[in-house]
C-alpha cells in the first residue's frame, strides 16, 4: 500500500525494514526525532516552545527599550560632542558596541566599574572628568538590563519583578529631570538635551524619555497582573529629592 502524502521517509523505511507494526509510543518518538532532524537549523522554533505569552511580551518591551536607548545614545553625543572627545580615538559606533553588544553586566574601568544607578550618579558628579554621556548610558543600560534579570530573552522558568520594572521607570523620570537641571559651578548644564533659550524648540528628548517610561510602566503592570502582585508607588520623596531608587544589581 502506498504511503500517504507527506509521510516521513525515515518512518517509511523503518516500517518496511522491520516488517512489524510500530507501537504508538515508538511511532510518537520517531515522529519527534524526524521533526527535530528537519528543524535542527532553526533553533528559534524550539526556543519559542519554551516561552509563555508574558515572555513574548517582555521580549518585545526590551527590544523597544534597546532601540530607544540606542537612539538616546546617538542624540546625547550629537548634542554633547565634547564628551566623546574626552576619550581618544573612539566613535559613537564603538560606544554603541560597548554598551549593546556586550552581554551580562557592564563594568568599565573608566567608570570605576560602577554600574546601574551608581554609574548614573557618577555621570552627575561635579568632580567627574570623564565621558558623562557614556556614564549616563552605561548606567541606564545596566539599570534596564537588571530589571529584565540581566537577560535579553525571557523563558518559562524566568520571573520578572514588577517592582523592579516600576522603579526603573521612576529612575528614568529622575534621569530626565537631572539632565534638564543639573549644572556645573559656572551654571552650565552638565549635559545638553532639550533646547536652550533662543534655540529652536526641541522636545525630542522629552518624547524619547516619555516612551521609555511608558514601556517600563506598561510591562510592570502586565507582570504584576500576571503574578497577582502589586507595586509600591510610594516614591514621592525620592522624586522630589531627585535621588535614584536602588535597583537589585
Amino acid at each position: 500500500m502506498p504511503a500517504p502524502p507527506g509521510f516521513p521517509q525515515r518512518l517509511l523505511s523503518a516500517r518496511f525494514c522491520s516488517r512489524r507494526v510500530l507501537s504508538l509510543p515508538l511511532l510518537a518518538a520517531l515522529l519527534i526525532l524526524t521533526l527535530l532532524a528537519g528543524c535542527a537549523g532553526d533553533s528559534r522554533i524550539f526556543k519559542n516552545l519554551a516561552k509563555s505569552d508574558i515572555d513574548f511580551v517582555a521580549d518585545a518591551h526590551l527590544r523597544e527599550m534597546n532601540r530607544s536607548m540606542e537612539s538616546l545614545l546617538v542624540k546625547l553625543y550629537k548634542r554633547n560632542p565634547r564628551e566623546l572627545q574626552k576619550s581618544a580615538a573612539i566613535s559613537i559606533e564603538q560606544r554603541r558596541r560597548q554598551l549593546f553588544a556586550t552581554p551580562g553586566r557592564l563594568l568599565f574601568s573608566e567608570l570605576d566599574n560602577r554600574q546601574g544607578t551608581e554609574a548614573l550618579e557618577l555621570a552627575f558628579a561635579p568632580e567627574f572628568a570623564g565621558d558623562r554621556v557614556f556614564a549616563v548610558m552605561a548606567g541606564l543600560r545596566g539599570m534596564v538590563r537588571s530589571s529584565y534579570n540581566w537577560k535579553e530573552e525571557q523563558f518559562l522558568l524566568d520571573s520578572l519583578d514588577p517592582q523592579q520594572l516600576f522603579d526603573s521607570a521612576r529612575n528614568l523620570e529622575i534621569l530626565a529631570w537631572r539632565l534638564s537641571n543639573r549644572r556645573d559651578a559656572q551654571g552650565n548644564l552638565l549635559l545638553l538635551t532639550n533646547s536652550r533659550p533662543g534655540e529652536e524648540e526641541n522636545l525630542s528628548f522629552e518624547r524619547l524619555f516619555g516612551r521609555m517610561i511608558a514601556v517600563q510602566d506598561m510591562l510592570a503592570f502586565i507582570v504584576a497582573g500576571k503574578v497577582d502582585r502589586g507595586v509600591s508607588r510610594v516614591v514621592q520623596g525620592a522624586l522630589s529629592s531627585a535621588a535614584f531608587l536602588p535597583m537589585g544589581l
